[in-house]
Formats: structure tokens, C-alpha cells, sequence
């Protein structure tokens, strides 16, 4: 084997080993004094509840909440998630005082809090409507990094794409997870029950 093809391979042999320790660097986690990025969810909001009333992120500190995006006029996927969550209340017992279900409606044009007092009778006490100006609407999906757009349907009417998230909240009201309704209602409760 002449000299140059064993320098050709010796290259290539140290360009793959240097290739394989690089990216093995990539995958360890940061190291002490490494500054990484965190995306933060949530933060200040002013709405008014299904009663009227002005509320603040701080009306619900002190227990955690289950905050989930949705409008009154949702076909399918929020009347599920509703009752998915009414489920894991009823599950908790008397330990669902501790916790808050937030529905903001992404959809302030029609969801009143007339509108959606009426709606949320037909679920769990616990989880409250909440909604406000569009200005408002826009600056919590803002916060909550969700997404809503008005889609036009037949003649006036429309519907509302959207986030369909439920977002765990702790007591302090920072954003811990997508919390996972699809599950036993035992075994939703059981997983809010720590973060009392």
C-alpha cells in the first residue's frame, strides 16, 4: 500500500472520529455555568369570569389550574376536553376546591359571560369561563403561546381554529406541562393531587 493512500485513510479516519465526537458533545446535557434559553408560558392577564367579575392571574394562585383555549361554539374537541376535565374533577372529591379549570374562550364576540355561564352549567363547578376584550383574548393566547384564527364558514357565520392543549399551571401560576386528559380519571387526579 503506498504512502499517500495510507495518509488518504488516516484522514479520513480522524475527520470521521473528530465528526463522531462532535456530535456526541451535542447530545450531553449543558454543563455548570451554561446559559440556556427557557420559553416562558403564561404571565399577567386581566378577563372578567362567567359572572362578570374581573379576575387576574393572581385570583387563581394559590392551587394549580388546568388552562385550556377554546370557544362555546367548538363542535367537538372542547366539549370533550370539558368533560374530560369535569371527569378528573369529580375523581379528586372533595379535593377539587384545590384546584381551578380555566376555559378562556378565544372567541370574545359571542362568548359573553352570560354565554358562557350558560355553557359551563352542563360541566363540572369547578371550571370557570373565562373571557374579555379581543385585545385581551389576544394578549393571554399571546402569553399562553396559543394559537386562535377566525375561519369564515356559510355567509357570516364562522368558527374558530385553535390550541387544543390543556396547560398545567402550579400554584405560582408557572406553566409546568401539557397536562394529559386521555387517561383513567383516577390517574389524571392523582397526577394534579401533586401539585397541591
Amino acid at each position: 500500500m503506498s504512502n499517500r493512500r495510507v495518509l488518504l485513510l488516516l484522514a479520513a479516519f480522524v475527520v470521521g472520529a473528530v465528526a463522531i465526537v462532535a456530535g456526541a458533545l451535542t447530545l450531553l446535557p449543558p454543563g455548570p455555568g451554561t446559559v440556556t434559553s427557557q420559553v416562558t408560558i403564561g404571565g399577567p392577564y386581566e378577563l372578567v369570569d362567567q359572572d362578570g367579575q374581573a379576575v387576574t392571574q393572581e385570583t387563581f394562585a394559590g392551587s394549580p389550574s388546568l388552562v385550556f383555549f377554546g370557544f362555546t361554539h367548538c363542535p367537538d374537541i372542547c366539549p370533550t376536553a370539558l368533560y374530560e376535565m369535569s371527569q378528573l374533577f369529580e375523581a379528586l372529591g372533595p379535593d377539587a376546591r384545590k384546584a381551578s379549570g380555566l376555559f378562556i374562550t378565544v372567541d370574545p364576540e359571542r362568548d359573553t359571560p352570560e354565554v358562557l355561564k350558560a355553557y359551563l352549567g352542563s360541566f363540572h363547578p369547578s371550571i370557570q369561563g373565562l373571557s374579555g376584550t379581543p385585545e385581551q383574548i389576544a394578549a393571554v393566547t399571546r402569553a399562553y403561546r396559543a394559537y386562535a384564527k377566525k375561519v369564515p364558514t356559510q355567509g357570516d357565520d364562522y368558527t374558530m381554529d385553535h390550541t387544543a392543549i390543556v396547560y398545567l399551571m402550579d400554584k405560582d401560576g408557572t406553566f409546568i406541562a401539557p397536562f394529559n386528559l386521555k387517561r383513567p380519571p383516577e390517574e389524571a387526579a392523582a397526577e394534579l393531587r401533586r401539585y397541591f
